[in-house]
């Protein structure tokens, strides 16, 4: 019998097949994994929003004199659930008062407070926001994973923070040593 992998803390690669599909060309940072179901964010998809225009959204006055230019930074569709949420995922690990510590020195965060800190200038040094998320319930990641639909790998927090969306998921693809030359849509099975 072979041991069930955690998917917590990886990343999922769409695979070619699923083309013409929301999550055609996405790479999935996995937040969270359990026997109930998984919870994860698309981190490819920038929207035209900021974090700026998301603090003037939700009434938070972003101080002009601080160091963080929230205006800098966007907001990406994290996924098809609960869009009009925000999630963000931030380093250093510090906690707020809706908080998941993810690993060493990486944190979710849901509540307002976060986006608080940001209007004030004291933001965690690298964050990541998003609205929506990608969410699976208990077996179905599982199912998925057997059909060949995503490629799974142990995630890199600098893919997310320091690569510029448009090259995340040649990067992570390249975690595999894969050259997507090599992937094809249909699946096989021996």
């Amino acid at each position: 019998m072979s041991e069930a992998v955690d998917f917590a803390k990886h990343f999922l690669l769409a695979m070619p097949g699923l083309a013409g599909d929301y999550f055609a060309g996405s790479v999935i940072y996995v937040c969270e994994y359990s026997s109930k179901g998984a919870l994860g964010l698309v981190i490819n998809r920038p929207t035209e929003l900021t974090v700026a225009n998301l603090l003037e959204k939700i009434d938070l006055t972003h101080s002009a004199d601080n160091a963080a230019d929230p205006a800098q930074n966007r907001v990406f569709q994290g996924g098809p659930v609960q869009t009009d949420r925000g999630f963000v995922l931030h380093s250093p690990a510090r906690a707020y008062n809706s908080s998941l510590v993810l690993g060493e020195d990486l944190t979710l965060t849901t509540s307002r407070d976060i986006l608080q800190d940001v209007a004030e200038g004291t933001a965690p040094d690298r964050m990541f926001v998003t609205l929506g998320y990608v969410g699976w319930g208990a077996g179905q990641l599982e199912e998925e994973m057997a059909q060949n639909v995503w490629l799974s790998v142990v995630a890199q927090d600098n893919i997310i923070f320091d690569v510029p969306p448009e090259d995340r998921y040649l990067k992570a693809l390249g975690l595999l040593g894969i050259d997507p030359i090599m992937l094809t849509g249909t699946a096989g099975h021996a």
